[in-house]
């Protein structure tokens, strides 16, 4: 029995996902893939006035979205690769995750790791999303577990090679 109830989800098929768009988003398009092979679609700055992100610092920037995702899939928030590597800027709970039960404005938590203030401007793609399935899973607790090959190796204990 599924635990999720999609789990006959075709490869490359398609979610279909309601949108809200708020008053701060007019004019900026809905998040899109940027080519056909791409995973993460993007989501852009929903900003009204360019917002500075001092180095070490934190910001909330707002999407103008509000999502209505189907019964058991997920909204997975994800950095951009560019940002990352140009300017340092995470996502510091990367990957966020959506629940299909919120209704609120996507909101993106980034964080400037770099050395430079960065500034947030109006319709930048900041972030990118993922539509994934949702499985559930069933605790059964027992009193023992199966042995591995690694056993209780924890972290590091897969890089280590013995002499």
């Amino acid at each position: 029995m599924p635990l999720s109830g999609n789990s006959e989800i075709a490869p490359g098929s398609n979610v279909q996902v309601q949108v809200q768009c708020l008053a701060h988003s007019a004019g900026l398009p809905l998040p899109s893939y940027a080519t056909s092979g791409a995973a993460g679609m993007d989501f852009l700055a929903a900003v009204e006035q360019p917002m500075v992100i001092a180095p070490g610092a934190r910001g909330l920037v707002p999407t103008g979205l509000k999502i209505a995702l189907p019964p058991g899939y997920e909204l997975q928030i994800r950095p951009r690769s560019g940002l990352a590597l140009k300017h340092g800027i995470v996502l510091p709970n990367a990957p966020g995750t959506i629940d299909e039960d919120y209704r609120g404005e996507i909101g993106i938590i980034v964080m400037n790791a770099g050395a430079e203030p960065f500034i947030v401007e109006r319709g930048m793609r900041i972030a990118q999303g993922v539509v994934a399935p949702v499985v559930r899973a069933v605790w059964s607790e027992s009193t023992s577990l199966d042995e591995t090959a690694r056993g209780e190796g924890g972290f590091g204990s897969t890089g280590t090679r013995s002499s």
